[in-house]
């Protein structure tokens, strides 16, 4: 795989970043046939001119059943099994170190454009309200932080590649005692800016916008439901494992 960048920068020679899934949101195993591209550091995203951003955040809310010996912190603390139940296939991910996976994700539509995303992502789990991400109380006692830090998009020949892009997107997870009940709260923003190529500035601004931020909810609210389900799925099996080591 090419060069990827840092997930704070923009890049030059990258592909477009208005995603609209082909077949669905994570790991295809469609073949890649168009030019492959590496992405080049540039200026920050404060720095690009005439530049689109588009943005969503979604968030979750859902009751949370914890037993003795069997905590949610403790199942947090199992990085690498927390990121196989939201990504179970093992042949579109790769494990690179104890906090990083590379994610082969499925190609991505735009109007007429199609890109296939690879990222690296990056789990960190965060206690005793140290270095918690904003907005989360610094009572809760353990947090685990998602964070995208590199990227590389291909599939764009010449005239579709933006001059610059850049990417960020954060998540946190946590369990919320605070309540009559405990209850599984987290958030995920991405946000995404771009120098549009030629062709693509001949789109009017509302459309892109609204298939932007579409998309953008669409992916959003896959991770979620993956939270919602396969993680608390795996997680009630982690609790019955615990309970056997018990008799």
């Amino acid at each position: 795989m090419g060069k990827i960048t840092g997930a704070h920068t923009s890049c030059s020679y990258c592909h477009n970043s208005l995603f609209v899934p082909k077949g669905g949101f994570l790991f295809s195993q469609a073949k890649q046939k168009s030019k492959k591209w590496k992405l080049q550091p540039l200026t920050g995203k404060s720095q690009m001119i005439n530049a689109s951003t588009y943005s969503s955040r979604i968030s979750t809310d859902i009751p949370l059943y914890e037993i003795p010996g069997a905590s949610f912190d403790r199942y947090l603390e199992n990085k690498a099994r927390v990121f196989k139940a939201i990504f179970p296939d093992k042949r579109r991910s790769q494990q690179l170190n104890e906090e990083e996976w590379r994610i082969h994700m499925l190609p991505i539509e735009f109007l007429f454009i199609t890109v296939w995303p690879v990222i690296d992502m990056r789990l960190r789990c965060k206690s005793k309200g140290v270095e918690y991400p904003p907005g989360i109380p610094h009572d809760v006692s353990k947090v685990l932080e998602l964070d995208i830090i590199r990227w590389e998009l291909q599939g764009l020949d010449d005239a579709l590649k933006p001059s610059q892009f850049s990417l960020d997107v954060k998540g946190s997870l946590y369990p919320d005692r605070n309540g009559p009940r405990s209850r599984l709260r987290g958030q995920l923003q991405m946000s995404i800016s771009f120098v549009l190529p030629p062709m693509l500035a001949l789109v009017p601004e509302d459309v892109r916008r609204d298939v932007a931020e579409t998309v953008l909810r669409g992916l959003l609210q896959n991770m979620k439901n993956k939270v919602n389900g396969s993680l608390l799925s795996d997680y009630g099996e982690f609790k019955r494992e615990k309970q056997k080591e018990l008799v």
